[in-house]
């Protein structure tokens, strides 16, 4: 009677092992080396990043909660919700911006000679992220969601196609990609992860460790200014002046588009049209 061989699970098949605090080095890096190969796989040279809130609706789904609590009797408990509709409707307008400001993007980088030059990309969820998708999907493009695990808002957006659709568990991973792949990024009103976001970016900028050269474009100047005093670093003497110009103000889609093109087809004359 032949006895009965017994195997065991190699390491790299081991789940236990791979989900546990040893083997995070791997999980790390598997971060890293699986958006590579993708992105390697279906081309995609460089990116055009936007950043902003989870929470800012389209004008249509704000428009439609207004009149909903319109419709209601106004007690006190419901005078605090109609004031927030009342500024998701305002805010709105940044969501309808960000996808006309990339429909316009998806249009000229697709006519430009080299296929696969600055593709929009986001942070793959809701809100300003799915704005960005919806306008590269709307103009015929393609575009990046680079998504993290979150236990609240983040899932991914429905404008993503499969293969650029990433979801990281590490949120110093997916903002190297974030900026390992951008020629310039647009920063629109957001909460604490896009201060995280914007002031990483500006910090890679100021002190040159970025070696490529970035366009960064912040949207909406009154919100910014109202929101960050950049004047009172450079009075405090925290930032020099020189810092407030590693940053441009756009007010409308097509402002911020033209000097995104005009900057970058200045610092990379290659982006050529057909």
């Amino acid at each position: 009677m032949s006895k009965q061989l017994h195997k065991t699970v190699k390491a790299y098949n081991n789940l236990e092992f791979l989900n546990s605090p040893d083997a995070r080095v791997i999980r790390l890096i598997s971060e890293f080396l699986e958006p590579a190969r993708r992105f390697k796989k279906e081309g995609i040279k460089d990116t055009i990043v936007f950043f902003g809130s989870a929470r800012v609706m389209p004008r249509e789904e704000a428009l439609e909660r207004l009149k909903d609590l319109s419709r209601k009797h106004r007690n006190s408990s419901q005078k605090g919700e109609m004031e927030a509709a009342k500024i998701a409707l305002d805010m709105s307008r940044y969501y309808e911006d960000a996808v006309e400001l990339a429909k316009l993007l998806t249009i000229w980088s697709s006519g430009l000679k080299e296929k696969n030059r600055l593709v929009i990309s986001s942070g793959g969820g809701p809100g300003i992220m799915e704005a960005a998708n919806k306008g590269a999907k709307l103009a015929g493009g393609r575009s990046v969601g680079l998504n993290i695990s979150l236990p609240f808002e983040q899932s991914s957006n429905p404008y993503i196609p499969d293969e650029l659709n990433f979801e990281f568990h590490y949120f110093f991973m997916r903002k190297l990609w974030f900026v390992y792949l951008s020629k310039a990024m647009v920063m629109f009103p957001g909460g604490f992860g896009t201060f995280d976001e914007l002031f990483e970016v500006l910090t890679l900028v100021q002190t040159r460790k970025l070696k490529k050269q970035v366009t960064v474009v912040m949207y909406g100047r009154e919100h910014w200014e109202k929101t960050v005093n950049f004047d009172n670093l450079v009075h405090l003497g925290l930032i020099n002046a020189e810092d407030l110009k590693l940053f441009h103000f756009a007010e409308t889609p097509r402002e911020a588009f033209d000097f995104i093109v005009r900057d970058l087809r200045k610092k990379y004359p290659e982006l050529t049209s057909r």
